[in-house]
């Protein structure tokens, strides 16, 4: 079979996503674990388990989906394995594995298998594959034991959804306005209409209206790290830039911490399909593309801590401290400023009231879900703005596209430019702007103004993503970095005398390329005054930034 989806409970599972291993594989794997015997029925990994690895030698163990009526998912035999990406993350098992009969496996902790998929690359690439696939599996059978009851008349429940989708968490949606079970689950469990969106967490825990870091909290998805060490680099952001210092940070022997807001892939994780990033001619999902480079920062050891982000940055001494959204602290010989823009948000009366419910700032398939069939807008002229465009064209009836300017070719690609001039379902408004927003609790109707003839268009829209401009998230820096008039860092030749005198810069030398005014702290991405608005660049940025980190950290030495 082509897609490892079509399957998992199939007689012949696909060959990626569940391999048989060879002899030799089995025994250099069995060179960093130990021989167990198991016993019929016996439990290895509990949901909730931070669960070790397991290869089958003799008899064979079953993946069990514990929430609701206990199902099989998938049976591994001899010389095939157990664990999906979760072995990687160190997040908790979302499934039960039991032996099937009696029998004998290889057990390797985490540690000595992450060592493992770091030196032995054939192994790795086997293992590696397969765990990502399983994961994906997990996903779309919605084999996990987490329920979100909800609307989609509710901001809060697409927040929800959208946390759970962006850290690869399965679950099932039970939909309040279409499904006739939901007030049966809000009576077993003695919850109001008022509390949702409901979240029911490992199968008992019920969570209302829960903010991201509480679902964090409840699902295990942080590990539980020293904070008072001093880490060699602490990155702020795990969008593209920082997932990419992460990388070649922890993969150079860099003690490296991750501080997330929300959840990994920024912006570009939030993109529907991305097709001018080198190395991928069909294009790439931006959740695909940053899930993938967080499962390779894991794999190299580096630690990242969810819907946790910076707070504060305190950036006195030679070591920097940064203040967290919990409260605690962390502190760091050196530290990459990764933290992203989001999209400035137009001056509207009344667009607070309709955000989540009718007004989006990304286009993914679950804003998609809720506009098909419908004509929706989209207000800006960039790239993202042009791939939301073309996605949501293929479900929405009709797509506005409102920009200010005269036309599209000085902010977007070419490529995508043609393909919004060549799709039936897209009309271009040139010169056009918003100047209303109409509903009663949801988003019913828009109006738009041409500014060159005054005309105002008044549409029954009930969907509108904005993507507009950019505003960095450098708030919290609270002047502690040199930033240019628009909010973005500075670095490396940006600086003015004025910004290094300001802090006493230290030394003869000047700030190395991507380093602020403060000697050790860098910037990358969108955060940055000057930078090139692509995936790509943010990830070159992200992995240059690392070679002068090491520079600074030999200096100290």
């Amino acid at each position: 079979m082509d897609d490892p989806r079509d399957t998992v409970t199939s007689d012949a599972p696909d060959a990626r996503a569940f391999p048989v291993l060879t002899d030799p594989q089995t025994a250099r794997i069995l060179a960093h674990g130990r021989r167990r015997s198991v016993r019929a029925g016996e439990a290895l990994i509990q949901p909730g388990d931070r669960p070790p690895f397991f290869v089958v030698l003799r008899g064979s163990l079953e993946v069990v989906r514990s929430a609701g009526a206990r199902q099989v998912i998938v049976t591994h035999r001899v010389h095939q394995f157990s664990g999906e990406s979760n072995l990687l993350t160190g997040r908790p098992s979302l499934v039960l594995v039991r032996a099937a009969e009696d029998g004998e496996v290889i057990e390797v902790a985490r540690d000595r298998l992450l060592a493992l998929v770091q030196t032995d690359s054939e192994l790795g690439q086997v293992l590696l594959r397969a765990l990502l696939l399983r994961h994906v599996l997990l996903i779309d059978g919605k084999y996990g034991d987490i329920v979100v009851i909800g609307s989609t008349h509710s901001a809060d429940t697409l927040r929800v959804k959208e946390f759970l989708t962006r850290n690869g968490q399965p679950y099932e949606y039970v939909d309040l306005d279409r499904d006739a079970t939901a007030q049966e689950l809000l009576d077993r469990f003695r919850v109001g209409v008022d509390d949702v969106p409901v979240l029911i967490c490992r199968g008992d825990v019920v969570l209302r209206n829960p903010s991201n870091a509480a679902i964090a909290n409840c699902l295990g998805l942080n590990e539980t790290l020293d904070r008072s060490a001093v880490r060699d680099l602490v990155v702020i952001g795990a969008g593209p830039a920082g997932l990419a210092a992460a990388v070649y940070g922890a993969s150079e022997g860099l003690d490296v911490l991750v501080l997330e807001s929300s959840a990994p892939g920024g912006q570009a994780g939030s993109s529907s399909r991305i097709e001018n990033y080198l190395g991928f001619p069909t294009g790439i999902s931006g959740l695909d593309l940053t899930g993938r480079a967080y499962a390779q920062a894991q794999k190299f050891g580096a630690h990242v801590l969810i819907a946790n982000g910076a707070a504060r940055l305190s950036c006195a001494g030679q070591v920097y401290s940064i203040h967290m959204d919990d409260g605690d602290c962390v502190r760091a010989r050196t530290v990459l400023i990764a933290s992203g823009a989001q999209y400035r948000k137009p001056t509207l009366e009344n667009l607070a009231r309709f955000e989540g419910a009718g007004v989006y700032y990304a286009a993914t398939p679950m804003e998609a879900q809720l506009c098909g069939g419908q004509e929706i807008a989209i207000v800006g002229g960039g790239n993202s703005a042009g791939q939301a465009a073309v996605f949501l064209a293929e479900s929405a009836r009709r797509v506005h596209i409102l920009v200010r300017r005269e036309g599209l070719a000085a902010t977007m690609s070419r490529y995508l430019i043609r393909r919004i001039e060549e799709h039936p379902r897209i009309q271009l408004h040139p010169r056009s702007e918003i100047v209303a927003l109409e509903g009663d609790g949801q988003l019913q109707r828009i109006r738009w103004r041409r500014a060159d003839s005054g005309e105002v268009t008044d549409a029954e829209i009930a969907h509108v993503f904005m993507m507009t401009g950019a505003l960095p998230n450098t708030r919290w820096l609270d002047g502690c970095i040199a930033l240019d008039q628009a909010g973005f860092i500075r670095t490396g030749s940006d600086l003015t005398r004025d910004d290094l005198n300001a802090v006493n810069w230290p030394g003869a030398r000047s700030p190395y390329l991507l380093e602020t005014n403060r000697a050790g702290i860098f910037a990358a991405g969108d955060v940055r005054s000057g930078n090139v608005k692509r995936v790509a660049s943010a990830v070159g940025e992200g992995s240059i930034a690392v070679t002068f980190i090491h520079q600074v950290l030999q200096a100290a030495r």
